[in-house]
């Protein structure tokens, strides 16, 4: 489908944030979401602090007169519906579940705000990032991704597939896992992993954050290697990732010399 280059753009999920502010012409982005403000979640906050914030209420999005607005499949459905009943345009894309479709995305992108050839460069620069740094984990050390809940990643997610990338083995892939899902406490620590990834805490208490406190994990990260990583760059299906691949590859270089 061809569009026509919109030029009230607003967007109301983080991840369309970035995407878009990538992209978009100057002034042509009127408005993101709050969420691209907060550093933890976005990798972009000073940009997001150049354009309008909107809380994603149908109601404060139609006073801003959009001529298009940018929706994530997890956006509140109501507020999609509620625009389109009231004729504004609303294109909706899919969270990035691998890196192949981050570059859809990126392409999708260009095509909605009518910037191509932004696109097309921002794509160019994705892959040659990824070429850069994608190295072969056959015989990397092996990694656990473990975040809230007991939360980890097969090697058919986003996450998996970074953890690939920057040459790491993903031990949910050797227990089978292709998707997320809870790792007990005891798969984990019988899987002895060479490193174990988690998340940054969140400011205050959490009891979902009381497994990544837990001494069978202390330990493990005492006894290998513990990588913290920020939310921000993984969260996303965005170019980010490449510098989320960088830092695990930094990770692994570091395991390897002190094995060595």
């Amino acid at each position: 489908m061809a569009w026509a280059q919109p030029q009230r753009v607003v967007s109301i999920n983080v991840c369309t944030d970035q995407l878009a502010m990538m992209l978009a012409a100057p002034g042509q982005l009127i408005s993101v979401s709050y969420f691209a403000r907060d550093s933890r979640v976005s990798a972009m906050t000073t940009e997001a602090m150049r354009h309008g914030v909107n809380h994603g209420l149908a109601e404060e999005i139609y006073l801003q007169r959009p001529d298009l607005v940018i929706a994530n499949r997890f956006s509140a459905q109501a507020t999609v519906d509620m625009l389109r009943r009231l004729s504004v345009p609303v294109v909706v894309f899919e969270s990035a579940r691998s890196l192949e479709d981050i570059r859809t995305n990126i392409l999708k992108m260009g095509e909605v705000l009518g910037r191509q050839d932004a696109a097309d460069k921002l794509l160019q620069d994705y892959e040659a990032g990824l070429a850069a740094l994608t190295a072969n984990g056959a015989h990397g050390p092996r990694a656990a991704i473990y975040s809230t809940h007991g939360w980890t990643s097969g090697d058919q997610t986003l996450s998996g597939q970074i953890l690939t990338a920057a040459g790491l083995q993903n031990i949910a892939a050797e227990m089978g896992m292709t998707a997320g899902g809870v790792l007990p406490l005891e798969q984990l620590a019988l899987s002895n992993p060479d490193i174990v990834i988690t998340a940054q805490p969140y400011p205050g208490h959490s009891r979902a954050e009381e497994y990544l406190q837990h001494p069978v994990v202390k330990q493990l990260q005492a006894r290998s290697g513990q990588v913290l990583v920020s939310d921000r760059d993984w969260v996303c299906g965005t170019p980010y990732v490449v510098r989320a691949i960088d830092n695990l590859r930094r990770a692994r270089e570091d395991w390897q010399r002190g094995i060595e």
